[in-house]
């Protein structure tokens, strides 16, 4: 069977690409998510064109109807069900924003983002109740919550607000069929990690996000592929691969949650020929024993972001597969590595619709092999903007002298291909040198100890001014064997004495963002320097 062949995808909204999927291939299994049962048993729910076209509109009218026919922005927190993907497109068919919430989200966090997005309601799920009415009161007021699962019966003085999701859709006497928004309408607003402070709620339009719909094609997708997603639905990454299957028409299936122990299998299982790995990840499969059967598997190409150069190509002998190196940011800009073309370990060289250039501290471009701030700008002269809700300082400063400035530092070689280094002020200089931490990291996964790794640094009393103690928090394989004395041969045989981590910070998990990052500042929260 053919793409879809739908044209002028910026000038669309997500409701519209629905419709048309509806109205052309209506039978056609679109979305495919799955979860693992307490059996170990693969399962789940689908969705054909039809079904996701005529849930979407109902929930629209349940909204509408709910909302007083009046405009109002949607916070959607759950982790990957159905239900996620009706309500973005119900929210597309309103003109109405939505706001994807981590579902882990909680306390002071959960209260800001829920307030500084003017939130009206909330369609979540029922794990979530919980730490969502702990967080309502006079600063955070939801007017209605569509509660998905069996346990939508809270009793408490916010009960009133709360409704079966599914039960709305049944009893619903109409649906909302309204797709026609002008693109430049805002679709949602994604929170950035926030892994230093108050997160940034990105500001997305309707031409935004379907302009990017066919990328995915334009690398290579074609008819015979099937998408697979492990990461949320509240990333960018699993976006791209949501909106480019439902514009495209090719199969996504998506993972509930994110399982470095299931992937290969769901990629058996369902036929999956395409995903996607973020740095987070990478050490997490890497460190799976390797079996006789890795390469037995259908996928012939990642996109990876974040592999690191000393398992590149052994990570590709051992699953059979190809790896794409990406770089990009919820704000725009992208580099791109195809398989065989750019050098191990570059994270590529600009889209066809951006320039890329490395700048100083001081505006100016930094020379091959100087590093500096990896920045963005539109070749076709279009001004480069970005939008943080209720947030004008920082989206100004996101832009520079008509340059997308991303926070992040490398350097490009004689042949302009880039290479990424660390977040500004999150390198770990030691001895007056920068220690590769992902090289480090790389390093430890080598050893049986280790099943996870994240090498960061900080800052003691004892260190001289700008340097760090370098610590490696990791995951032990079997804790009840781990010692640190054979880590630390095992470290002393394969690392140069600067790249040894000072200190072990054993974990029973690494703290991570929905993007599988780990948290840097939660992992110095639980290091006990004493």
């Amino acid at each position: 069977m053919e793409l879809l062949k739908i044209a002028n995808l910026h000038q669309l909204s997500l409701a519209k690409v629905v419709a048309t999927g509806a109205e052309q291939r209506p039978q056609l299994q679109i979305l495919r998510f799955v979860h693992v049962d307490t059996d170990g048993a693969l399962c789940g729910e689908t969705r054909n064109y039809e079904q996701l076209w005529r849930n979407a509109s109902t929930l629209a009218a349940v909204i509408n109807e709910r909302q007083g026919g009046r405009p109002g922005n949607i916070a959607l927190m759950m982790n990957n069900h159905p239900e996620f993907v009706e309500t973005m497109v119900a929210s597309s068919i309103l003109g109405a924003p939505f706001v994807p919430i981590d579902p882990r989200a909680k306390g002071l966090k959960l209260a800001y983002m829920l307030s500084h997005t003017d939130c009206d309601g909330l369609v979540c799920a029922d794990y979530c109740l919980d730490q969502v009415l702990e967080v309502l009161g006079d600063e955070v007021s939801l007017k209605w919550i569509l509660c998905v699962g069996t346990n939508s019966g809270a009793k408490n003085s916010f009960a009133n607000l709360i409704e079966d999701y599914q039960q709305c859709l049944t009893d619903a006497a109409s649906s909302l069929l309204g797709v026609d928004h002008a693109p430049d309408i805002p679709m949602f607003m994604m929170f950035t990690s926030g892994t230093t402070g108050n997160p940034k709620a990105v500001v997305y339009s309707q031409g935004q996000y379907m302009a990017q719909a066919d990328s995915l094609a334009k690398l290579g997708a074609n008819e015979h592929d099937v998408f697979y997603t492990g990461l949320s639905l509240t990333h960018i990454n699993a976006q791209n691969f949501l909106r480019n299957g439902l514009a495209l028409g090719i199969p996504v299936v998506i993972s509930r949650k994110f399982s470095k122990s299931r992937l290969w299998d769901i990629c058996r299982e369902y036929g999956c020929t395409i995903f996607s790995l973020l740095g987070g990840m990478i050490p997490e499969i890497y460190a799976v024993p390797e079996n006789s059967d890795d390469a037995d598997n259908p996928v012939r190409l990642i996109l990876s972001s974040g592999m690191p150069p000393s398992i590149w190509k052994d990570f590709e002998r051992r699953f059979a597969v190809q790896l794409f190196e990406v770089y990009g940011a919820t704000e725009g800009g992208g580099l791109a590595n195809p398989p065989g073309i750019g050098p191990v370990g570059s994270i590529g060289k600009p889209s066809a619709d951006w320039e890329a250039e490395i700048f100083d501290s001081q505006g100016v471009a930094c020379k091959p092999g100087v590093e500096g701030e990896i920045c963005f700008r539109r070749l076709n002269g279009q001004a480069t903007t970005v939008s943080y809700y209720k947030n004008e300082d920082a989206s100004a400063e996101k832009v520079q002298g008509g340059w997308l400035r991303m926070g992040d530092l490398g350097h490009k070689d004689e042949n302009g291909w880039f290479y990424f280094h660390h977040r500004v002020g999150g390198g770990v200089r030691r001895n007056g040198d920068f220690v590769n931490t992902a090289l480090v990291e790389a390093s430890l996964l080598q050893s049986s100890y280790v099943q996870d790794v994240f090498v960061y640094g900080v800052t003691r009393p004892n260190n001289i001014a700008g340097e760090k103690t370098l610590v490696a928090a990791i995951v032990a394989s079997d804790r009840d064997d781990f010692s640190e004395d054979v880590l630390r041969e095992f470290c002393h045989k394969n690392l140069e004495k600067n790249d040894i981590p000072e200190i072990f910070q054993v974990l029973s998990a690494i703290p991570k963002t929905v993007s599988e990052k780990p948290i840097e500042k939660e992992c110095i929260a639980l290091l006990d320097l004493d």
